[in-house]
């Protein structure tokens, strides 16, 4: 049962499309679903999601989020596991990450070197390889750290962490909003990023906060809430967003829709949060009349199919493993799953 977290005298003002957030929610969701059991597809009719990018419904299940939680589940220390969550997200690119361990025998804070790592990085973008996913824009921090290329400034960036000891920090943080604030303090990092990462780092045992605790909206999401409400009253952004996570199964209920749950896990703060991205895009092919704040008219990830078929691994404390072994045993049976 949803446990509210405020009350407020005068509620935001729903506008006429704000329906399609549980609409998109049910069904990029349900496209999801499917996909387990087929790995051909097609799994919607609709045209906007058939033939654009969307992200999961759920952060943690999207490919990126799948490999980072991988890799910081290897039964390291949390000064390793600190060091290569940091690496892989400053390049959020698993085609970036996978190339510098097939360069280096083994990527270590211990071996860490901003030269090294730099002409490795610099030689790939030499051969036209993209090193950065176009998911995240994270400024260069040039003006601190005096670096040319963005890459060298990041670099750098990661080696004041590691000497900041930032590591031990974040595990003896007492809640997720100072990981938020303790990110914030360096360079590069805005709101958006340093929230998206704190989600990241608490995916890992260096911390282990509710993903109700805290949230912050990004550019995306604030587009998708002007768009879903025509007031948003006395809420701020997060309200609205904690307003959605608390609502989730009546919404649904109310609209006769899938109530999208991962493995029995409800929606969470960020997953609400990334909804309101995604909604900004759909909405621009649904409802392009509405313009939104950023003025952006249409979606510009088009989908492409998958390569292979995904299993699917997520953090231990979450207690969602042993149940997705499970349900998939159908699956397994059936080579749907590797």
């Amino acid at each position: 049962m949803a446990v509210s977290h405020f009350t407020k005298l005068t509620q935001p003002k729903r506008s006429a499309v704000y329906d399609s957030y549980w609409k998109f929610a049910s069904k990029r969701y349900e496209i999801f679903d499917r996909r387990l059991s087929d790995p051909s597809g097609p799994w919607t009719e609709d045209k906007i999601l058939r033939d654009n990018r969307f992200t999961n419904v759920f952060r943690a299940s999207d490919r990126v989020s799948q490999y980072l939680i991988n890799l910081q589940y290897r039964g390291e220390d949390i000064k390793e596991v600190f060091f290569k969550t940091m690496l892989f997200k400053i390049f959020n690119k698993i085609e970036t990450y996978a190339y510098l361990e097939k360069e280096i025998d083994n990527i270590s804070s211990e071996d860490f070197s901003v030269k090294k790592y730099d002409d490795l990085l610099t030689a790939r973008m030499a051969s036209k390889n993209t090193i950065y996913s176009a998911a995240y824009i994270m400024p260069s921090a040039g003006s601190v750290f005096g670096y040319k290329l963005k890459h060298s400034n990041h670099l750098a960036l990661l080696s004041k962490m590691m000497k900041d000891k930032l590591y031990l920090k974040v595990s003896n943080s007492k809640s997720l909003e100072e990981v938020y604030r303790l990110l914030l303090s360096y360079p590069s990092f805005g709101t958006f990023l340093a929230f998206q990462y704190t989600i990241d780092l608490n995916y890992s045992e260096l911390t282990d906060f509710s993903e109700m605790d805290f949230v912050v909206a990004g550019p995306g999401a604030k587009n998708g809430i002007l768009k879903c409400f025509d007031s948003t009253s006395s809420y701020s952004y997060e309200d609205v967003i904690k307003l959605m996570a608390d609502d989730q199964e009546l919404e649904c209920e109310r609209l006769g829709l899938t109530l999208p749950t991962l493995w029995g896990r409800r929606l969470q703060l960020i997953d609400c949060q990334n909804i309101f991205c995604e909604v900004d895009k759909y909405l621009r092919g649904s409802n392009p009349e509405i313009g939104g704040s950023s003025g952006r008219t249409r979606i510009k990830q088009k989908f492409s199919q998958p390569k292979g078929p995904q299993t699917f691994f997520f953090p231990p404390k979450w207690n969602l493993n042993n149940q997705i072994n499970i349900s998939c045993q159908k699956g397994i049976k059936e080579g749907i799953f590797s």
